[in-house]
């Protein structure tokens, strides 16, 4: 999402290397680096002025410490003034002293606004918070029968009454009902509206009188950009709003909405839906953001989506298994579900401090493509050989077997044995200590070594060649590889 914002910044920092200090002079070009790369990323222009103004002002003021460089010092400059512009800290969602809350969604036409609701209701249920989805959308056609849908899929009640009762009715027997059912939080579903309807316009006001919400939260499609921005003032000037909801923000979004949200409309943005999926909606927090924008990566994000996924005690036995060089291809499956599960590789590569700007989308294309492969070739073995996959090493008729179950040539799944026999050998060194990281059990399929069929090395895609996260594509030996960083530059890494 912010893939080019990210590297415009990078061509900001450029302008400062070298230098003993940050002057008056000097910072001017770093600035218009900066300017450019919020235009382009769609902010809205008084945020880009009032941005550029409060850096030039703190970064020019700001005491270089000694042992850091200027342009580290202008980075935390902007780090600090983009966790500003987005709102400081986290604001969690309200709870009422008096059960239920009552949350009610607004936003535009086809915004994502009825995925949102029930991705909210998901996340609420992770909290051990009950919820009830009312649906109000009596207009758009089948949106009552979404909204069914995507609650028996997370397990959570939907109330309704037809498409022909009137929304202010639905929402307050929704809320009735709750109150009577022991409910903890109700969430109503709205129709999407224009901020030109002005009769769509007074009947969320209309509900937002009967059922005295104490949240509304607008859906922003973050793809509308510095737009999202005049969007969230209109809606709170005319309904007030509480905060704000950006969606599709793992999309080609260039960001603009995230960084104008905030300062123009004076509400903060409590989450942001990152996926498709109704897992995928993930608490807002600046300071993370901020980081991801500047290429820092974010790893508490990264734990937590762990956390999420991780079973401890199976954690504790995947360890025990490294350690004792039995890791066999039913704990690599398990493994590479488990990230799937977390998200797509492109996506868990940007919350990895220092890799955002290292791999290229065509590199993180083919190790999603090598994932698939490895997984068809395991899925083609026997109980028996993905427990033991030393049966695989001694025996070409095996190969051969697997090779064609699973559609690819024998050296293929050869590789793929001869790799992971490797791998696991690394992981047990790495689980033990020799290579300095005690106790890191294991990490992610392919941090330890690479993946399978991976060329030995490095994250899918990267060409191989030992395990250097970040390396761009130089396969071979490591003379090879020496002399190819030399070539290219990159210096010692």
């Amino acid at each position: 999402m912010f893939d080019a914002l990210s590297e415009r910044l990078e061509g900001a920092w450029k302008k400062l290397r070298g230098q003993d200090k940050i002057s008056e002079t000097n910072v001017q070009e770093a600035l218009r680096e900066v300017r450019r790369a919020l235009l382009e990323a769609d902010v809205n222009l008084q945020v880009v002025k009032d941005f550029v103004a409060d850096v030039q002002k703190k970064a020019v003021g700001a005491e270089v410490v000694a042992g850091v460089r200027p342009d580290q010092q202008f980075i935390k400059v902007v780090h600090d003034e983009l966790v500003g512009v987005m709102g400081e800290t986290n604001v969690p969602l309200a709870k009422a002293d008096n059960a239920p809350t009552i949350v009610l969604m607004a936003g535009l036409q086809g915004t994502g606004k009825t995925t949102a609701t029930a991705k909210l209701a998901l996340h609420l249920r992770k909290q051990n918070r009950n919820a009830l989805l009312v649906a109000t959308d009596v207009y758009r056609p089948a949106a009552i029968d979404q909204l069914r849908t995507l609650g028996q899929q997370i397990g959570v009640p939907v109330f309704d009454l037809g498409s022909d009762a009137s929304p202010v009715d639905i929402a307050q027997q929704g809320v009735a009902k709750a109150r009577e059912d022991g409910i903890d939080t109700v969430i109503i579903d709205t129709a999407g509206r224009l901020q030109i309807d002005q009769d769509m316009m007074a009947e969320l006001a209309q509900i937002k009188t009967t059922t005295q919400p104490h949240e509304v939260l607008l859906v922003v499609d973050a793809m509308t950009g510095q737009e999202a921005a005049n969007l969230t003032r209109t809606f709170h000037e005319q309904i007030g709003i509480t905060g704000a909801i950006l969606t599709k923000m793992d999309g080609d979004s260039r960001g603009g909405a995230a960084l104008s949200v905030r300062r123009i409309s004076g509400q903060p943005i409590k989450f942001i839906g990152v996926g498709e999926k109704v897992e995928a909606l993930q608490p807002f927090y600046p300071d993370r953001m901020a980081s991801r924008i500047l290429g820092m990566g974010d790893v508490l994000t990264l734990v937590e989506k762990a956390q999420e996924e991780v079973d401890i005690a199976d954690a504790e036995k995947l360890q025990a298994k490294i350690l004792e060089a039995k890791f066999d291809f039913n704990d690599f499956l398990k493994q590479t579900r488990l990230m799937k599960n977390m998200g797509s590789l492109g996506g868990i590569m940007k919350l990895i401090p220092g890799m955002a700007n290292k791999i290229s989308s065509e590199q993180l294309q083919e190790g999603e493509a090598q994932l698939k492969r490895c997984e068809a070739m395991i899925n083609s073995m026997t109980l028996d050989e993905r427990k033991n996959p030393e049966l695989l090493s001694g025996s070409p008729s095996r190969r051969r077997r697997v090779a064609r179950g699973a559609g690819y040539d024998d050296k293929a799944v050869s590789k793929l044995v001869s790799d992971f026999q490797r791998m696991r050998a690394m992981m047990q060194q790495m689980g033990q200590g020799q290579f300095g990281m005690p106790g890191m059990g294991g990490g992610f399929p392919g941090m330890g070594g690479g993946f399978p069929g991976m060329g030995g090395g490095g994250m899918p895609g990267m060409g191989g060649g030992g395990p250097q996260p970040g390396f761009r594509g130089y396969g071979g030996s490591a003379k090879k590889q020496k002399k190819a960083k030399k070539k290219k530059g990159f210096g010692q890494l």
